[in-house]
């Protein structure tokens, strides 16, 4: 297969891909939303946290269209200046998956870690219910963060079009490991990122606290010792739970928290650290 194809199929795989990924993942939350009438957990307050959830796609969308128009074109600008260019075939391909799984591990670590990526991924950990439409439970700023964390790859010498489809796909891989329903699978619990590893990520419980940062390969967090196995249902949600539906608060929530951090700094020191340490970090009395 050509270059010219490989990037073709590439670019029409992934994005149709994301397309259905968006139709099974309505599917598969009314399939919820009908096991928890059966089950009788099914409730207003839990319907709504679910509607604020897929609301928050409203801004993200927004955004996301723009800065991954920005994105397309500062890559291309950039990817014309590399004299390494990698050449485009499967090999390739499978290397820059392989390579952006490896990206989503770092950068959601980071933004875990520092406060300032933390303003906007705490909208995704915010709720403290657990279902399909968290998987889309997205930040307006999410976008901004990627855009940074992938640029290394154009710097290696990755044709644009293969990050951005290997970044669709580890994307688009997250929508089914966010449930409640799908248990414990076996010997892909070792290497794969499953359900029951992406319960522990949300989990609020003390021991859950920023562990399972994987997308695709859990293999990386057993590597750099961010593993936790699901021992019992976590608790959802933020440290300091939010109990708002309103698209809004659940948005910028952290805002005013980290606002008001700020302005308590006493030092430049202290109001640079408030911004990349993690978040709950205090200054030493």
């Amino acid at each position: 297969m050509s270059e010219a194809n490989w990037l073709e199929y590439m670019e029409f795989m992934s994005f149709n891909i994301y397309d259905w990924v968006l139709v099974f993942a309505g599917l598969f939350l009314a399939l919820e939303i009908l096991n928890d009438i059966v089950t009788r957990r099914f409730s207003g307050g839990r319907f709504m946290e679910t509607l604020s959830s897929v609301f928050t796609q409203v801004p993200y969308y927004f955004t996301e269209m723009i800065i991954f128009g920005g994105a397309v074109y500062l890559y291309f600008v950039i990817y014309e200046y590399i004299p390494w260019q990698i050449p485009v075939n499967g090999y390739s391909a499978l290397l820059v998956l392989m390579l952006a799984d490896l990206t989503y591990y770092i950068e959601h670590y980071a933004i875990h870690r520092i406060r300032l990526f933390w303003l906007a991924h705490s909208v995704h950990h915010s709720s403290s219910d657990y279902n399909t439409a968290t998987a889309f439970r997205f930040s307006l700023f999410d976008p901004m963060v990627s855009v940074l964390f992938h640029l290394p790859l154009v710097l290696m010498g990755f044709n644009p079009i293969l990050i951005f489809a290997a970044e669709v796909l580890v994307q688009a891989y997250q929508f089914w490991i966010h449930n409640e329903m799908i248990g414990k699978l076996g010997p892909l619990e070792w290497f794969l990122n499953t359900p029951s590893h992406h319960r522990v990520h949300h989990g609020s419980d003390s021991k859950y606290i920023d562990k399972n940062f994987g997308g695709i390969l859990i293999i990386w967090d057993r590597i750099f010792g961010t593993f936790q196995k699901e021992e019992e249902l976590p608790n959802y949600g933020l440290t300091t739970p939010m109990a708002s539906k309103n698209p809004i608060t659940v948005q910028f929530y952290e805002f005013p928290r980290l606002y008001k951090d700020l302005a308590s700094a006493e030092n430049a020191s202290d109001f640079v650290k408030y911004l990349v340490k993690p978040p709950g970090w205090r200054p030493k009395a």
